[in-house]
């Protein structure tokens, strides 16, 4: 990612965030870790990489998760119970990674009180949203392939 394009994209997240109501930062190793350090960065909220290989930390959840491409478990420590969450991820498609880690922070009684993810493509986000009209997720951009190019949608 150019250091223009990652800037930006952490202004924009950081303008849309009521942070006093943010306890912690999240996200998903390996593709949010930009997004994550630079909003953790700016904001001086603490930050938490949920794993794509256990560490055998007490207290760390397995979650198998599944995109459109590939399975995969990942593996979430250093959260605990009533923690106010923000989400941040690079991309949602199908769901698949981000519904399966949203059921688990929840499970653990953390707050998911934001969840913002750069680039929207495919019906995850939509699908999620209507299945699960309490997670409060949004996106920065939508986009489609058409062609073998990118199309801004929105």
């Amino acid at each position: 990612m150019e250091a223009e394009v990652l800037r930006a994209t952490r202004d924009l997240i950081v303008g849309m965030v009521d942070w006093s109501q943010i306890d912690l930062i999240v996200s998903v190793e390996a593709m949010g870790l930009p997004l994550l350090a630079a909003v953790g960065e700016a904001t001086g909220k603490p930050t938490v990489v949920i794993r794509k290989r256990s560490y055998g930390m007490e207290g760390e959840v397995r979650v198998d998760v599944s995109t459109g491409y590939s399975s995969s478990t990942a593996y979430i420590n250093d959260i605990s119970s009533g923690e106010r969450i923000l989400v941040v991820d690079d991309v949602i498609s199908t769901g698949g990674t981000l519904e399966p880690l949203l059921e688990t922070l929840e499970g653990m009684g953390a707050v998911l009180q934001d969840v913002i993810v750069a680039i929207e493509k495919g019906d995850g986000r939509e699908r999620l949203s209507k299945e699960r009209p309490g997670w409060p997720i949004r996106t920065l951009a939508r986009i489609d392939i058409v062609d073998g190019k990118v199309v801004i949608v929105q």
